[in-house]
């Protein structure tokens, strides 16, 4: 294990195995690594599991984030609260915040992924690969069913289910068109009420019927 100068390391925090940390790092309390490298510069925030993989420098991953076997953080890269990367390489600048599973995908540089996002890269039998190309915006809640490839560029709508490939600059959209019924709210209402009135002047004969 080596630790590099300048590295500030807060209490609670298991480094094991052949773990090697660049210089300059800050890492936050309950943070257990293992097997792995930490690049200079780079933030492990709180509660943060990393196994057997490769955190690039200027780097930040967590709070309550972890990191799979197999996996590679780029440089700059951010992977934030309740994210899972497993056997994953995250491209340089790229953003996971927070709510997501990446496995077995490459993904590229400058990708945001946004919030509950999923790729889906088990079928019961096999597992598949997913391929996220540089400068892609995935929307809030999207799943991506491997295999399936993101061209550079594009763009995916928050919401969608991704089963085919999606060409590069391209806006990607899969869930169902919206529909506002004018009224709907006042019509339940009185549908309601009006059940319930019912069911009121019912029990009321039953009480009269019984006297």
């Amino acid at each position: 294990m080596r630790i590099g100068r300048s590295t500030q390391i807060y209490p609670n925090v298991y480094l094991e195995g052949n773990t090697r940390v660049g210089k300059g790092c800050t890492i936050y309390p309950n943070v257990r690594i293992l097997d792995s490298i930490i690049g200079a510069d780079s933030v492990i925030k709180d509660s943060t599991l990393i196994e057997n993989s490769v955190v690039k420098k200027r780097a930040s991953v967590g709070p309550f984030a972890r990191i799979r076997p197999g996996s590679q953080i780029g440089e700059s890269a951010g992977i934030g609260n309740f994210v899972e990367i497993k056997k994953s390489v995250i491209g340089a600048g790229t953003k996971a915040g927070h709510l997501s599973y990446l496995g077995d995908s490459k993904i590229g540089s400058n990708v945001n992924i946004g919030a509950g996002t999923i790729t889906c890269n088990y079928d019961g039998y096999r597992k598949y690969i997913t391929v996220i190309e540089d400068d892609v915006f995935v929307g809030s809640d999207s799943q991506l069913i491997a295999p399936v490839k993101v061209g550079r560029g594009a763009f995916i709508g928050a919401g969608s289910t991704i089963t085919e490939d999606v060409p590069s600059m391209a806006l990607a959209l899969s869930r169902v068109e919206q529909r506002n019924l004018s009224d709907w709210v006042t019509k339940r209402r009185l549908r309601v009420k009006s059940e319930q009135n019912k069911k009121r002047r019912a029990k009321s004969k039953e009480r009269k019927a019984k006297n």
